[in-house]
């Protein structure tokens, strides 16, 4: 997670027998933390930026990866208020998720202020998670 400054694992973790399938989150605010700990490559971060396609897909492989998950999800975006420019607005998010091999990443442009664009970017990992997981 990035944007949402942990709030996917928050909400996972608030249903009760959660520790039975969730081992784990990442808060990867700074790219330092996208590259060492989810292993993102320094080449994505320059030539695309941390909200980006190539960047949230490398986060969730990595989580992936690094916790031996059978899913991973990641969430890169701009919250605001500041931060945002006319090619990625605030409210620019990308999420994706990993089953498997299966991989799917989408960009949303969420409304509202900081808040919500925290709570739709979270709701919206578990919706791309769960739809990925039901094939």
């Amino acid at each position: 997670e990035s944007c949402t400054g942990g709030l996917v694992g928050a909400r996972l973790t608030a249903v009760p027998g959660t520790s039975d399938v969730f081992v784990g989150g990442v808060i990867a605010y700074a790219d330092e933390l996208k590259r060492g700990v989810l292993g993102v490559p320094q080449g994505l971060l320059e030539a695309y930026g941390a909200v980006s396609e190539e960047v949230a897909a490398a986060m969730a492989r990595g989580a992936g990866e690094r916790f031996a998950a059978d899913a991973a999800i990641a969430v890169t975006g701009i919250a605001g208020p500041s931060g945002g420019s006319d090619e990625k607005p605030v409210g620019t998010v990308w999420l994706a998720a990993c089953v498997g091999e299966k991989q799917h990443v989408v960009c949303r442009r969420f409304p509202g202020g900081r808040s919500e664009v925290r709570h739709r970017s979270a709701q919206g990992a578990l919706d791309l998670l769960r739809w990925l997981l039901d094939g």
